[in-house]
Order: structure tokens, then C-alpha cells, then sequence
């Protein structure tokens, strides 16, 4: 059945749409099934999504179709489809008013990624309007706040040079919290992670107790502060409030110096919304893992690792796993700088559509996944400055000198590249990223070729 004289109207202009501030804007990647017109395909994605279904009703009114969503734009040529959706169609909470991601979800990534006349159908970006912007927690903890745990400025702070112990699992909590302590010697951050919580040969309120343990003897030898970030993640509301009120008891007075990660993905927006909201004074650190089912490349349904993030700021994330942008060994590339802007910045431009935060709180890219020492000048240069977060497992741990070192290494890093200097001259009057040349040979012939003569190395191994 052809919709498209309910559910579409090509007439309307975005940036009417916009101006008038009552609908969520979304943008498609879709193909329909041989045999089906783009456009009758795109209404009934659109009724799919809204109002309507595949046949009449007798019990539709005037009202609601006054609340349908409408296809407003298409190029079948690029297989771009919009959809504006009445901001009236989203549930409101019961106890406060407020906007909730999971019926944004529910709509616009709902029934319509199953329909039988739709080959793929990928949402790519989105606007939300400030009528209903306004009713999302976002961020109550940012970056700042861990800067001020720090002891450093509070705008500009730079990087917080972060791990992952490795391996993930199979560590006993002692040494598990050896490891800790010896990445804090020379580190910041450490986080869980994501499949860490209470196995029976690791048991959480041991593992907790350790690593309050391991804080404490790092810091009184260091003298600078140490952050961690416990996955409290849990298919329970309940058991996930155990868990965090757990830790900051076990914490006592470093309890700001503790992150809460949540799996955001695999145990979805409730979970985040009861960090956020019982925990506000937590960074609240969104880990994404399994995401990647429905935002790689590969995949053609759901939505992008963009759309991913910029949720997550609406939800309340103070950071979120960001990809490398194509300098460490998970999939991204260059482009996916624009993630970072669109969830630091105030105003910013996705894909497709211009967002205007309106003060809400930034989140901060979390990076992980195969960087080093070497890879992070090019891409602070890429991304323009490193105020952000990085958990490095295998670029910590994989130095040949061990964590501290590993971690000095990429603090240097950062050193290197705010002083816009030729790395492998900064190498010879820095122990530590000098050695990170020896422990990643294969990134260093890469990146620097002819390193081994200039840093007098003879050996290739």
C-alpha cells in the first residue's frame, strides 16, 4: 500500500523544520526491496515509525494525523531519505516530564528495521530541537571535574594518560591490583574493563578493597592523584547501586577520585540513566562495547557510531569510547573527528544536521584501541588539542621498560606534541617515549622512517 500521500510531503524545508522547533529531524541511509518505489517505501518506514501501519484503521482521527511523521527529503540516487518526527510522538517520564532516549530508540529504530519492503534502513545523524533537548539530563560530570582531582586547570587541562590491565579477565585481584599500582607510578586512569565485575576467582569487594590499597600507596608515592573507573554495569537497577555505593564507601575520601562505567550499549539507556541520576557526582564513564553489531560498516540497519555518542551525550555520559580515528587498530578513520566535536562542543556540525547544545555539559572522547606513545602527536594533530582520555593496554603495558615507563611515554607523548617538535629528536632527551620506539619497531618504521640511524639503534628487534 502506498503511503507517501500521508507520510511524506516533499514541500516542507528543513530549515522551516528547524525554525519552528517541533519535530526531531533524522537522517537515513536506505535501499528498498526490488520492486518497491523509494518514496512509497520511505512513508511506510515513516508510518512504520509513527502513526500508521500497512493497512487503514477505523480508529485513526484528524489528531492523530496531525502527529504523523513525514518524510520530507529524499535522493534515491545516494539512498538518503529524512524523516521529521512531531517531538509530541516521544514518551515523557511519569515522575518528572523528562525525555528518554529508549522511546527515541523505540521510534526511530524500532519495527521499521524489520519491515518486509526495506532492504536496509541506518539512521546517520540526527537534530534534536531545544524544546525537547531540554529534557535530557546530559553530562552532570565532566572532564573538569577529573582535572580538579588532578590538581590541574580546569579549562585546557590535557590529556589524562589512561590503561586497561591485560589481560581482561584471568587476573586474580592481587594481581590485578599490583598492576595498578605499578601503571600509577608513571599514569592517571585505569579502567575496568567492559566483561570485569564479580567472577568467582576474581570477587568484587576483594578486588575493590586492593585497588583502594593500590590508590593509596601509588599516591603517597607519587604525590599526584590517581584516578579508576569501576564497571558497575548489571542487568539489575538494584544490583548496580550494590555496586556503586560499594565502591564509594570502600573509597571514603578518594571517592572523586572514582569513574562508574557502564556497558551503554549492551545493557542499554536505563542503565545509563541509573548512573546518571543516582550517582551524578560520579564521571560517568560510557563504555560501548558490542556496538559495533550495528555500527560498522558492514553493517547496514540501525545507526552509526556518530548517532551512538551523540545520544550518549543527551543521556548523560561524561565520556565515551570514540574510536582512534584511524591511528590505533580499531576500525575508524580521520572523519570520525567529528564525533569528538559534536560531544565536546557547544555548537557543531554532524553529517547532515547543525546541533546547538545550549550549555549542555560536554562528554569527553575516551580513546582506546592500539594506540602508543608514537601514534599520539599525529593525532593530536589531527584532532587539534588533547583534552580527552586514553586507555592504553597493549601501548602501556607493551613498552619494553613496563607500565610506569609505558605510561611516562605517552605523557611525553603529549609534551613532544604541544611543543610542535620532530619526535624523533624529542626521543633523544626522553627516556621513555625514546623508548617506545624500541618497543613498537613496526609503528616506528611506519611513522619514522630512518629512526633506527637517527636514535643510533642498531638492533631491529
Amino acid at each position: 500500500m502506498d503511503q507517501s500521500s500521508r507520510y511524506a510531503n516533499l514541500k516542507l524545508k528543513e530549515a522551516d523544520l528547524i525554525e519552528n522547533g517541533r519535530h526531531v529531524l533524522c537522517a537515513y541511509i536506505m535501499k528498498q526491496k526490488p520492486g518497491q518505489g523509494y518514496l512509497s517505501a520511505a512513508a511506510h518506514f515513516a508510518a512504520e515509525s509513527s502513526t500508521g501501519t500497512n493497512v487503514d484503521v477505523s480508529t485513526t482521527d484528524d489528531f492523530t494525523k496531525g502527529v504523523d511523521a513525514l518524510v520530507y527529503e529524499i535522493d534515491e540516487e545516494k539512498q538518503l531519505m529524512k524523516i521529521a518526527y512531531p517531538i509530541e510522538l516521544f514518551d515523557r517520564n511519569v515522575i518528572d516530564g523528562r525525555a528518554m532516549i529508549a522511546s527515541f530508540l523505540t521510534l526511530t529504530i524500532g519495527n521499521n528495521q524489520g519491515m518486509g519492503d526495506i532492504e536496509y534502513g541506518k539512521m546517520h545523524d540526527f537534530y534534536m530541537p531545544p524544546a525537547l533537548l531540554k529534557l535530557f539530563d546530559g553530562p552532570a560530570t565532566t572532564i573538569r571535574d577529573l582535572w580538579r582531582v588532578l590538581g590541574r586547570p580546569v579549562v585546557d587541562g590535557g590529556f589524562i594518560v589512561g590503561t586497561i590491565i591485560k589481560p581482561k579477565l584471568g587476573l586474580r585481584p592481587k594481581p590485578f591490583a599490583d598492576a595498578c599500582y605499578d601503571f600509577w607510578l608513571g599514569g592517571d586512569f585505569i579502567k575496568n574493563d567492559e566483561p570485569q565485575g564479580n567472577q568467582v576467582f576474581a570477587p568484587f569487594k576483594e578486588t575493590v578493597k586492593l585497588v583502594r590499597d593500590a590508590m593509596v600507596k601509588a599516591q603517597d608515592k607519587t604525590g599526584e592523584a590517581k584516578l579508576f573507573s569501576f564497571n558497575i554495569t548489571a542487568d539489575d537497577h538494584y544490583e548496580m547501586l550494590a555496586r556503586g555505593e560499594y565502591i564509594l564507601e570502600t573509597f571514603g575520601e578518594n571517592a572523586d577520585h572514582v569513574a562508574f562505567l557502564v556497558d551503554g550499549y549492551v545493557a542499554g539507556p536505563a542503565a545509563i540513566t541509573t548512573a546518571r541520576r543516582r550517582f551524578p557526582k560520579q564521571y560517568l564513564h560510557y563504555h560501548r562495547a558490542g556496538h559495533g553489531a550495528v555500527t560498522s560498516p558492514q553493517s547496514k540497519r540501525g545507526y552509526t557510531a556518530f548517532v551512538l555518542s551523540k545520544m550518549a551525550r543527551l543521556q548523560g555520559a561524561s565520556g565515551i569510547h570514540t574510536g582512534t580515528m584511524g591511528f590505533g587498530k580499531m576500525e575508524g578513520e580521520a572523519a570520525d573527528k567529528a564525533m569528538a566535536y559534536m560531544i565536546t562542543d557547544d555548537s557543531a556540525d554532524g553529517p547532515y544536521y547543525h546541533q546547538e547544545w545550549l550549555g549542555m555539559n560536554p562528554t569527553t572522547p575516551i580513546i582506546s584501541g592500539g594506540m602508543n606513545a608514537l601514534r599520539m602527536p599525529g593525532f593530536f594533530t589531527n584532532l587539534g588539542h588533547s583534552n580527552l582520555i586514553m586507555t592504553a593496554g597493549g601501548g602501556a603495558f607493551g613498552h619494553v621498560d613496563g607500565g610506569a615507563a609505558g605510561a611516562k611515554s605517552l605523557r611525553q607523548a603529549e609534551q613532544c606534541w604541544r611543543a610542535k617538535a620532530d619526535p624523533i629528536e624529542f626521543a633523544k632527551d626522553h627516556k621513555e617515549f625514546g623508548r617506545a620506539f624500541q618497543s613498537f619497531p613496526n609503528d616506528a618504521d611506519k611513522l619514522f622512517p630512518g629512526w633506527r640511524e637517527k636514535l643510533r639503534i642498531n638492533s631491529k628487534a
